[in-house]
């Protein structure tokens, strides 16, 4: 399992006597478009919650770049290069959108203590901020207040502002959760136009989205590891239809 971006290995987790990791062994290489999908209560946003260090494991470990990362906290994780969103969106909604882009990109400059007002007068905070509200096609809305965007628009900030942190590796959980499924190809497009370079986890419900975007898929279940193939190996396997696929694809 050598070369991988992020690994995990034999990585499992307990709340007493219920398993919720159980012995996973994953990898993400860099630039990937990985999907990881399975029923409810699967362990999907509790496997991410472990890569990102919201939780440590109760064994097994979280290699990133080779390196043994299991024990660092989840801010150490983001400086070399680990940035998410969540499934219900954690965005300063009083907050214009370049704002909110703009506090991301001081937070890893160092400048302003992650606060707006003296981030906004350092020139480069501004102007990185604004080429990637650009790029996710948001600039029509920089000036306008979070709080009064559409849902998908506010989908699209987050993800704005996960890229402000220059991450390596991008955990999306759940990224069209709320999004009408006819605007769901403006996020597809905004995921589609990120730098190759970056490694990108989906966790995602909608499988029309996962079969369009992944390259990998993941199937987990009960907490382990059921199937990993490409899109056609996955929607081909018997197994997963029966477990999860066929209801999923007719929901």
């Amino acid at each position: 399992m050598s070369g991988a971006l992020l690994e995990t290995r034999a990585l499992c987790k307990s709340f007493g006597a219920l398993d919720v990791a159980r012995g996973i062994d994953f990898r993400l290489d860099a630039g990937a478009r990985h999907a990881l999908i399975g029923p409810n209560g699967a362990g999907k946003t509790t496997f991410v919650n472990l890569l990102t260090g919201l939780l440590q494991p109760s064994s097994g470990c979280v290699l990133l770049h080779g390196e043994d990362v299991t024990r660092l906290a989840q801010a150490r994780r983001v400086k070399r290069g680990i940035a998410r969103t969540f499934q219900i969106n954690q965005l300063f909604r009083g907050l214009t959108v370049l704002e909110n882009v703009c506090i991301a990109v001081a937070e890893r400059m160092g400048a302003g203590g992650g606060m707006w007002r003296p981030a906004g007068r350092r020139t480069e905070v501004v102007q990185e901020a604004a080429r990637l509200i650009e790029s996710l096609k948001l600039d029509a809305d920089a000036g306008r207040r979070v709080g009064e965007l559409p849902y998908g628009r506010q989908r699209l900030v987050e993800i704005a502002i996960a890229l402000g942190l220059n991450p390596r590796v991008l955990l999306l959980d759940e990224p069209a959760a709320g999004i009408p499924s006819a605007e769901s190809h403006i996020l597809l497009d905004a995921i589609a136009a990120l730098p190759t370079d970056i490694a990108v986890l989906i966790i995602e419900h909608d499988m029309d989205l996962v079969f369009r975007f992944a390259r990998r898929i993941t199937v987990l279940v009960g907490g382990a590891i059921f199937a990993d193939g490409t899109p056609e190996e996955i929607a081909a396997n018997r197994e997963v239809r029966a477990v999860y696929l066929g209801s999923a694809l007719d929901a």
